[in-house]
């Protein structure tokens, strides 16, 4: 049997419509495309359903034949999701208060999906963690309260089950799988103490005692916990707002590694810089981070937090996962040039790399052969479209928002796990008369104190790093980087001059030496004129060798290098006749 067609749902100004997946991406004929402006929409988490808000009412039908499950007036409502198995349809709207209602109403509301019945209210300010947390199978709902977590056991909200309070819960995670759930609690550090993360079996809550991990750390305003699919870990970046040592604008990040079985680490990056994306293997058993001042370097770490792959360095700032987990996209969206690397997990080899400049999206098809990638308001209010691609570069379909009108967002119809079984890469692109949009080459930025000077006596602003292969046994393959290749040449260099044998001759004048042995001129204003030039000269040799490490000059240091020359003639003219 052939696998289904996922359906990609768009949202803008013009109204909602679903399309048919690719490579005919065209308008789905059980569904009648909604031309009212809608608020939100979403898919349940198998598919099955589609729900969305047009400024009038929230309605929600089944993907398959378009048919209506139900409808009710909520036009106000601004985000909607669905229960893991489909039966509660959650809708929030935001929180007000009006003189009928001093203290605000229940925005927050749970609807039973078969009947159409409202299930609870509930209060919820703020529109972060918004949304109540299930297990798959529904068994455990979870959600946070005044800096408590409350349980509710079988989608009865009519008790509470269990409750979990210390110290002020400032967010937390429940884990994917099946039972036993796992849930996993951040505390911000206060007064001197350190914030920490914590790990528990549900029901067993009872204090540090009953922690599966327990992980403390400081330098953390919020954090993001995410844990693989089969939760058995879960990594936490910390952050910063502000980077009290002056390096980065954006604040600082630390990332860490807790385990079930209550294992921590903090995970050592070879570069510093921000934390740009953390991205688990759909296998559970590696991760991927995009780190480091730009370009950034992208590395795979194993379950110990050991280096798997490096792939050197590039204008990258997020990583995806295929839903197979046999590709890895390194990708450079927002300020960056949209560029995509498309890697073999496997065999740690690179696929293709289009670029897909403007993109403020980009999300992987189920089949784990296509992506999508996106220009949507109000992030850029221009040149909105969306494309879809194959992961080889070709484009199989453009959309480009009408002039006036606005793109919002586009998400891809979920389903579950197996569906979509994984296919062999490969490197061939289907044909498509769209062709492919390969990322050009680029060319280092030179200040502009250098652009009248030939390109190689530029100065280099960053070292490119080549990918490594880190696994075990790989070190016979392993290509060593551009870093590692230039202290061997400082070794060698000074290996040589210990053993008194010249190198190369430079293709720039030999520096001059000023040893004391030196015959003097027997005119000492003669020999201080001498002296100077060339103390002038060995700081022009300093000067040079800073170049050639990738420093930066100023404007009056390039000058004084200019002047070698004329300083060389000065000191020859003055030596001449000397012993």
């Amino acid at each position: 049997m052939a696998p289904p067609i996922p359906l990609l749902a768009v949202r803008g100004s013009d109204g909602t419509s679903l399309l048919c997946g690719p490579p005919q991406c065209e308008q789905h004929a059980a569904f009648q495309r909604d031309s009212r402006v809608s608020r939100c929409l979403t898919f349940s988490t198998e598919g099955a359903l589609f729900a969305w808000c047009n400024g009038q009412k929230v309605s929600v039908v089944k993907t398959v034949d378009g048919s209506e499950m139900m409808n009710f007036d909520l036009p106000k409502t601004v985000l909607l999701d669905f229960s893991p198995l489909g039966k509660i349809l959650v809708t929030w709207q935001p929180y007000t208060k009006g003189p009928d209602a001093p203290q605000g109403d229940a925005n927050l509301q749970l609807w039973d999906v078969s009947s159409g019945q409202l299930i609870k209210c509930l209060f919820q300010k703020k529109v972060e963690s918004w949304c109540p947390s299930w297990s798959e199978d529904e068994k455990i709902c979870v959600r946070s309260v005044n800096n408590e977590l409350h349980f509710y056991e079988k989608n009865d909200f009519s008790q509470i089950a269990n409750k979990l309070h210390m110290q002020k819960v400032s967010s937390f995670s429940l884990s994917p799988g099946v039972q036993p759930s796992k849930v996993s609690v951040y505390v911000p550090g206060s007064k001197g103490a350190p914030s920490f993360v914590r790990l528990y079996q549900y029901p067993a809550l009872g204090g540090p005692t009953a922690a599966l991990a327990n992980k403390s750390f400081f330098k953390a305003d919020r954090v993001c916990m995410q844990w693989n699919r089969k939760a058995s870990a879960v990594l936490v970046t910390a952050s910063t707002e502000v980077d009290k040592s002056g390096a980065s604008y954006y604040g600082e990040q630390t990332l860490h590694y807790l385990a079930v079985n209550g294992e921590t680490a903090a995970v050592q990056l070879p570069k510093g810089g921000p934390i740009y994306d953390v991205a688990w293997s759909p296998s559970s058993s590696e991760f991927c981070v995009v780190y480091g001042f730009m370009p950034a370097k992208a590395t795979v770490f194993n379950l110990k937090c050991d280096a798997v792959f490096d792939f050197g360095t590039g204008p990258r700032n997020a990583a995806y996962y295929s839903p197979q987990g046999h590709l890895l996209v390194l990708a450079g969206f927002g300020n960056l040039h949209g560029q995509m690397e498309v890697w073999d997990v496997k065999k740690f080899k690179q696929v293709s790399k289009p670029q897909a400049a403007d993109s403020t999206h980009f999300s992987w098809c189920p089949d784990g052969e296509h992506v999508v990638t996106a220009t949507c308001s109000p992030r850029l209010r221009v040149s909105n479209g969306f494309k879809i691609w194959h992961y080889t570069g070709s484009v199989l379909h453009t959309w480009a928002a009408a002039p006036g009108a606005e793109l919002w967002e586009v998400a891809w119809q979920p389903f579950p796990a197996g569906v979509f079984p994984e296919r062999p890469v490969t490197c061939q692109a289907p044909p498509t008369r769209l062709g492919s949009t390969q990322a050009p080459p680029t060319q280092a930025y030179r200040p502009p104190a250098l652009r009248h000077l030939p390109a190689t006596a530029g100065a280099k602003l960053h070292e490119d790093e080549p990918p490594q292969d880190l696994r075990p046994g790989a070190s016979a393959d392993r290509t060593p980087s551009r870093a590692a290749l230039k202290n061997q040449r400082k070794r060698e260099a000074k290996k040589a001059a210990k053993q008194d044998i010249k190198p190369d001759p430079p293709s720039d004048p030999a520096p001059i030496s000023n040893s004391q042995s030196e015959p003097s001129s027997g005119d000492p204003e003669m020999d201080k004129k001498m002296k100077n030039l060339k103390k002038k000269l060995k700081a022009i040799e300093e000067l040079k060798e800073q170049q050639e490490s990738g420093k930066v000059l100023q404007k009056n240091q390039l000058e004084k290098m200019q002047k070698e020359a004329q300083l060389l003639k000065e000191l020859q003219e003055l030596q001449v006749g000397l012993p």
